[in-house]
């Protein structure tokens, strides 16, 4: 029986229902831990300002770009969490793969309001310069895709992958689901309009290429979220990759500092949130102190990444 009237009846499309299966599977299947990190980073905005200010007139780093920079060096005092894992439960066995690329699964919000997560490949080797033009590209890519089509293309990638692994069962499943009942159906390009999309070259616009795995998952929440009070608390890792990292809005918030005499007192600060969220089948609190100290020191000698 409804308890109210009812507005709205929306359906999952096709980026819904990939999100609805990964982060189910992460729930079910990964032990999280969480822990928030709420760096002072007052004199890191100073010199990200000065160092903006530095650079020949056309050029501009935004502070997003800077924060990713950061925490891409930090994670290579910490490469045990650049990894995917491989968990056997019943045998209780498995095996953990470090890479030496960091490919980012970052997402990305659509101009219709959509969001569609893009693996930024090789982001720990680039510069601020790089990463700044690697990300306008990948946002002129966006422009020109076809936001269904395109996870269309990773969805029969998946399933045939399921076929070769012999999970017919889930595939046979996934199938009854999408051509059951017209209302449910995943409608991508036919006809003239699918010729047209095709006739985009792949180097404009976004291809199950840019969609595959990653190595690990950056999300800038703050991003959306400046001038809102708040940070995030809790990110699902998607499987097989074993952390995620949310990157919360910068805030001012009361801290205790000493003053010039060695006494602690309580001045306004810039804190940056950062959620730190890890499988504790393969990581331990230990494993991510490297990264946090890390970070610790180019918040507090910023100038080792300040290089455009």
């Amino acid at each position: 029986m409804a308890i109210g009237h009812i507005s709205k009846v929306s359906r999952f499309g096709i980026q819904r229902k990939m999100v609805a299966e990964m982060t189910s599977q992460s729930w079910k299947n990964i032990p999280h831990v969480s822990y928030i990190y709420d760096p002072d980073v007052t004199n890191f905005i100073e010199a990200y300002k000065e160092f903006n200010a530095s650079l020949p007139e056309g050029k501009h780093v935004t502070l997003n770009t800077v924060i990713l920079k950061a925490i891409c060096e930090a994670l290579k005092a910490a490469p045990q969490m650049n990894a995917h894992i491989r968990f056997e439960k019943r045998l209780v066995r498995g095996k953990i793969t470090q890479f030496e690329n960091i490919d980012v699964s970052m997402p990305w919000i659509l101009p219709d309001g959509s969001m569609m997560t893009i693996t930024m490949t090789d982001m720990g080797n680039r510069s601020l310069g790089n990463m700044t033009e690697y990300m306008a590209e990948t946002a002129k890519k966006l422009e020109k895709t076809n936001l269904t089509q395109a996870m269309y293309s990773v969805s029969m990638n998946d399933t045939m992958e399921e076929l070769r692994k012999g999970k017919f069962i889930s595939v046979a499943f996934r199938l009854i689901g999408s051509k059951t009942q017209k209302r449910h159906r995943v409608t991508p390009l036919t006809g003239e309009a699918k010729k047209q999309y095709d006739a985009i070259p792949d180097e404009e616009k976004i291809t199950k290429k840019d969609l595959k795995q990653g190595t690990i998952t950056i999300s800038n929440i703050g991003s959306i979220t400046r001038g809102i009070e708040g940070s995030i608390a809790m990110l699902m890792v998607i499987p097989p990759q074993i952390c995620a990292i949310g990157i919360s809005a910068v805030q001012k918030k009361p801290v205790v500092k000493a003053d010039e005499n060695g006494n602690d007192v309580i001045a306004t600060a810039s804190v940056l949130p950062l959620n730190i969220c890890f499988d504790h089948r393969a990581l331990d609190f230990g494993d991510i102190k490297p990264f946090l100290v890390k970070l610790e020191d180019i918040f507090d000698h910023p100038e080792q990444i300040f290089v455009y």
